[in-house]
């Protein structure tokens, strides 16, 4: 209980202040503030479910083993789904040590990045700071890029509507699928593919480490960035860093990874072109037909063929060697093959 005392002060009788009120109303009025600023925030915020997507993914067309990509057919971003059993566990490690190495543990912000956040806007009047692996989702997927308080706080509100919605590893999971790695690379198997030519489980830990990086600033990042394709080595080195900090990898695994990553051999851009072009384009001219253009591009669809890719190659061999035979004496440039399974009438090769 607190006693009522009066003082003199030049002549005024002042009676001590209840701070147990003050207190009180205080944090109520606080309470009331920030439920009003939600209230107004929540207005026409997206659906959080909508976070985990059901389209857009690129559809594969594959040689009769389904192990070989003939193809990709896409519009603007090569995105393939891949779960998350079927990722690399280094690549997982990698990715939550260089971007949120609290991810398992918060419930989609972390307090003091957002404290940062806060100290930077009203001391420094810029919006910067961490976000964590579900505010990047967010971000990605159902908000947009713009830099503003209004879109900071829309997407702390919907991280955690996601927290609640999906488990930790969903939200991992859609990260994978969500995050950019340069050019037309979008998530972790289109990734693993154009600069590795990998599934996403059979990644290495430098490789691993490497991609991990690459989300921050994909352009920027990537090894086939004509005006500085290093750039990556020292983001590479520095997730290394982080893994090792957090205990994950040890200093000597850290300093064979650093030392791997300046060896380390990529695909190459050309090496994505199309195998079996007038197979796939025969393909490509069915399944269109069926489906439609938009299925087609954006379906995710995974279509294993009749083509023989060993038997093909061996056939755009003999092809090349026998028109080379003839060329000079009877100006034939070009030739053609196709090889049919006579029981099936299945379309093993084809060479035009």
């Amino acid at each position: 209980m607190y006693r009522k005392h009066k003082f003199r002060l030049s002549g005024v009788a002042v009676k001590n202040i209840n701070f147990g009120k003050i207190l009180f109303f205080g944090l109520l009025g606080l309470t009331f503030l920030v439920a009003l600023i939600f209230a107004w925030f929540s207005r026409g915020l997206p659906d959080p479910t909508k976070v985990q997507r059901k389209t857009g993914f690129s559809t594969e067309i594959l040689d009769r083993t389904g192990k070989v990509i003939l193809y990709d057919v896409f519009t603007d971003q090569d995105r393939k789904f891949t779960p998350l059993s079927e990722v690399s566990g280094f690549l997982k490690q990698a990715t939550i040590a260089i971007e949120d190495k609290n991810f398992y543990n918060h419930q989609g912000f972390d307090p003091l990045s957002l404290f940062r956040i806060m100290k930077n806007v009203v001391l420094e009047r810029r919006l910067i700071g961490g976000s964590t692996l579900t505010q990047q989702l967010v971000k990605m997927i159902l908000l947009t890029n713009e830099r503003s308080v209004s879109r900071k706080v829309r997407e702390f509100m919907l991280a955690l509507r996601i927290e609640k919605t999906f488990s930790k590893d969903e939200i991992l999971q859609m990260y994978l699928n969500e995050a950019p790695y340069g050019g037309t690379a979008v998530g972790v198997a289109a990734a693993s593919q154009i600069y590795f030519g990998k599934e996403p489980m059979d990644l290495s830990l430098s490789e691993s480490v490497l991609l991990a990086g690459l989300p921050q600033s994909p352009s920027r990042y990537s090894p086939y960035n004509g005006s500085n394709n290093k750039a990556y080595l020292a983001r590479s080195k520095e997730v290394s860093r982080r893994m090792r900090e957090d205990g994950v990898i040890t200093k000597e695994m850290e300093a064979l990874v650093d030392n791997e990553l300046e060896k380390i051999q990529f695909r190459g851009m050309g090496s994505n072109r199309i195998k079996a072009p007038h197979f796939v384009m025969y393909i490509k001219q069915l399944l269109e037909e069926k489906y439609g253009s938009s299925i087609l591009e954006t379906g995710g669809l995974k279509v294993t063929t009749s083509l023989d890719w060993e038997l093909q190659q061996k056939a755009e061999k003999t092809v090349k060697e026998e028109v080379d035979k003839v060329t000079s004496s009877l100006n034939i440039k070009n030739g053609s093959s196709v090889m049919l399974n006579t029981s099936t009438g299945e379309i093993l090769t084809m060479k035009f």
